[in-house]
């Protein structure tokens, strides 16, 4: 049955679906750089990240993340850390021929799940959201997972499209100047989430 709560967990998690940010960022440049297959498996990476954060709050465990001033402080460095080193890396890297079709086919989903599980906020996140959404009549640790399973369900959706608007033009984004030009804008992007994440305080 649709409730009022349900229909406004929709509309939230549609809203933060479509958000730009960092796992938008990742796709796209995966899909405009790499392909759509593996673009794909970045996607899907990024997903179960969520996933495990939804199982996390489910079962209690991320409230630890939230409380604790250490486990929020190592994560939180280890996160921006990680962002740091992949968008130095995209800034250093000199693009002198298009990507084969093997290239890095191993790595898009590593790095789609890292990005999203090593940044805590995202687990503070869905702690202070998910429940919002939970009625009082029910079990709490199996609908927050139903929930973020929702959530999942529309960034795969997203996703998809994203990728799918690419396809027409990439062509254009295999022009090893283009690529450059690309590596250099998600390289700065990802150095500019990672200080945020780095100077960001637990709320």
């Amino acid at each position: 049955m649709m409730t009022p709560l349900f229909i406004a967990f929709l509309a939230a998690a549609a809203l933060l679906t479509i958000t730009p940010g960092l796992d938008t960022a990742y796709v796209l440049r995966t899909a405009a750089v790499d392909g759509a297959r593996r673009a794909i498996a970045g996607a899907t990476g990024v997903i179960s990240g969520v996933l495990c954060w939804g199982a996390a709050v489910a079962l209690g465990v991320g409230a630890i993340v939230a409380a604790s001033s250490v486990a929020f402080t190592a994560l939180k460095f280890t996160g921006a850390a990680y962002l740091c080193w992949l968008g130095v890396k995209l800034i250093m890297t000199k693009r002198t021929f298009t990507p084969t079709a093997a290239k890095e086919s191993s790595n898009a989903f590593l790095r789609g799940f890292l990005t999203n599980i090593l940044n805590p906020k995202v687990g503070v996140f869905y702690i202070s959201f998910l429940p919002q959404f939970t009625p009082a009549d029910v079990a709490v640790g199996p609908y927050v997972m139903f929930l973020a399973l929702i959530h999942a369900a529309m960034g795969a959706v997203w996703f998809a499209m994203l990728i799918a608007a690419t396809q027409p033009v990439t062509r254009l984004f295999q022009r090893p100047s283009v690529l450059q030009t690309i590596d250099r804008i998600t390289g700065a992007m990802f150095i500019s989430f990672a200080l945020a994440l780095a100077f960001e305080s637990r709320r």
